[in-house]
């Protein structure tokens, strides 16, 4: 099957760990030196190294797709290897130091393509704050479905993953992965209704 396969009908998501036995992590300071970059959209504010750590029972597992937050997905080395063509077309992977964890065994994938490809008439206003839209429709003449990821001048901590990429995750994660539809070309199929949100 070749990548042209999955591009129809498109299909936008949020990505996040799924609810489940496992261990997620926690960025702190990492987290705002990604955020500060993708505001600036500055390279010099890009970090070569983040920090982070295991959150949950040290008795668990921890999983290959271990961050929530949406400005910075974190995949393990196995993932970021197989799918390193792909994810290097839209950004960079930055290694992600944790305390208990091999050296270089999990990255953070910082995308880098920003895209203007919001129907800003048919979205939601982006919030103040943070410019998070709670429901984005994209011009599917616009939307970049060659790229495994993108994000979008109107909310540049948002990190939209298209179909066939989110297919592919799915191959190595299985359950421990959460998909939350946020756009379709498909209109019988419904986007989820707070995809950023917590729950």
């Amino acid at each position: 099957m070749t990548r042209d396969d999955h591009l129809k009908p498109l299909s936008v998501y949020r990505l996040l760990p799924s609810l489940g036995d496992f261990r997620t992590l926690l960025m702190g300071p990492s987290l705002r030196k990604i955020i500060r970059w993708q505001i600036s959209g500055s390279p010099a504010d890009l970090p070569t190294a983040l920090t982070a750590e295991w959150d949950g029972n040290p008795q668990l597992r921890a999983t290959e797709f271990p961050s929530g937050y949406p400005e910075a997905p974190v995949l393990s080395r196995r993932i970021a290897d197989a799918m390193r063509e792909e994810l290097l077309a839209a950004g960079r992977l930055i290694p992600v130091h944790i305390e208990g964890a091999d050296a270089g065994a999990y990255l953070c994938y910082a995308v880098e393509a920003v895209v203007d490809c919001v129907d800003v008439a048919r979205s939601s206003r982006p919030k103040r704050t943070t410019g998070e839209i709670k429901k984005t429709v994209f011009r599917a003449d616009a939307l970049p479905a060659d790229l495994p990821a993108f994000r979008v001048p109107q909310f540049p901590g948002g990190v939209y993953w298209n179909g066939w990429a989110v297919d592919r995750l799915w191959d190595f994660l299985g359950a421990d992965l959460e998909a939350r539809l946020v756009w379709s070309e498909d209109a019988a199929r419904t986007p989820h209704p707070n995809p950023w949100g917590l729950a």
